[in-house]
């Protein structure tokens, strides 16, 4: 996982598909729903992580 197109696709797989139309807060749901996925033990750790930095990257630079 290198981009948020990539974040975007590992949500698309658990049928989870975000778009509020503000850019910011659209990140901040996928955060909140990756770490849902974490909590549920549907995703490593390493992806977790991953996704994580990726979105939090996204959003400094918006």
């Amino acid at each position: 996982m290198e981009s948020f197109i990539d974040v975007q696709q590992l949500l698309k797989q658990f049928g989870i598909f975000v778009y509020i139309g503000h850019r910011e807060s659209d990140i901040l749901l996928m955060e909140e729903e990756v770490k849902e996925l974490y909590q549920n033990g549907l995703v490593s750790l390493e992806t977790y992580k991953q996704a994580l930095l990726i979105l939090r990257s996204e959003k400094s630079s918006s």
